[in-house]
């Protein structure tokens, strides 16, 4: 099977470029630096967004919605980290993400005051991916006893704290057009860009689920073990479930668009940063080497490689 692991990035699934630096692995100097340097980073660009974003937001004691609802994720996966460090446990950083995603969604709800077609769109529909994933990570993780990508980084209180803080950032940016339509003082009817945004939600996650169920399938069967996977959605896409996971975030930034004015738009920079850390950074490059490294000189992965896109579906 090729190593296009059913978990995906959203939460957390593939650990963004600091868990892929080897050097990190062999200094532990230069690991702590870096890990800070990436906390701060981290922290930078939220603050940014927040700062942009909260234009037009409702307020709740001199504090925008917004902002407060950024927040609540980072604080979720800083409490949760504690003990999965004293613990050396990775254990719960999918569900974290899950939870985190669910609970500023639900702070979002109960303090806007008018709830509309739109906003109640939004939360069922980010609600759903998010109990979905987090619940297939976790119990896949539960399942095979541990992660390896975990191995090194969760001794490392800095590597490991940073890892939680992209968890946190991850949660923000991905999720930060839908939270900045909540937090909007706009009211628009849904429309059809809504229901346009609604179907490529749609197909996106029926995309991503299949692919992973199919990909979970394949991987349980034993007389599979030192084969790549090729049939079902994986002989359209070399990597169907990341195509699904940009396409829903696509139809979440539809949805929210027609509310978001100003500095607001800025937060439609979520599907563009999905699309990057999993087609340039975290996800395909990471997954396509290790493949490569396992099934290079095989003439049937070879012609798989050719034959097949990486991300979009191929229309036989």
């Amino acid at each position: 099977m090729v190593e296009q692991r059913t978990e995906n990035p959203c939460v957390g699934g593939s650990i963004p470029p600091l868990g892929t630096t080897t050097s990190f692995l062999y200094n532990p100097s230069m690991s702590t630096q870096l890990s800070i340097s990436s906390i701060l980073i981290c922290l930078l660009v939220a603050t940014g967004i927040i700062f942009a974003a909260s234009e037009g937001s409702i307020m709740i004691n001199s504090y925008s919605l917004f902002a407060l609802c950024g927040v609540i994720g980072f604080l979720l996966h800083w409490i949760i980290f504690i003990p999965s460090y004293v613990y050396q446990t990775e254990h719960y950083f999918d569900l974290t993400g899950s939870i985190s995603y669910i609970a500023v969604l639900v702070f979002a709800i109960l303090n806007k005051p008018d709830i509309d077609l739109r906003s109640m769109l939004l939360i069922v529909l980010v609600g759903i991916w998010a109990f979905r994933l987090g619940t297939f990570l976790f119990l896949r993780v539960k399942e095979k006893g541990k992660d390896s990508r975990f191995n090194v980084m969760k001794t490392k209180f800095w590597w490991f704290l940073a890892t939680w803080t992209i968890g946190g950032l991850w949660v923000f940016i991905t999720s930060c057009a839908a939270l900045a339509a909540l937090a909007s003082t706009k009211l628009v009817a849904l429309g059809p860009f809504g229901y346009l945004g609604f179907l490529l939600w749609f197909i996106g996650f029926s995309i991503e689920v299949i692919a992973d169920s199919q990909k979970t399938t394949f991987n349980r069967k034993r007389e599979n073990e030192h084969k790549f996977i090729n049939e079902g959605l994986w002989q359209l896409s070399r990597h169907p479930n990341y195509f699904g996971e940009i396409l829903l975030w696509i139809g979440i930034a539809m949805i929210a668009f027609p509310v978001l004015e100003g500095w607001q738009l800025v937060t439609l920079i979520s599907p563009i940063f999905v699309y990057v850390l999993l087609i340039k950074i975290s996800g395909v490059p990471m997954l396509e080497n290790k493949a490569l490294k396992r099934w290079g000189e095989d003439p049937e992965y070879k012609k798989y490689l050719e034959s097949t896109p990486k991300l979009f579906l191929k229309i036989k």
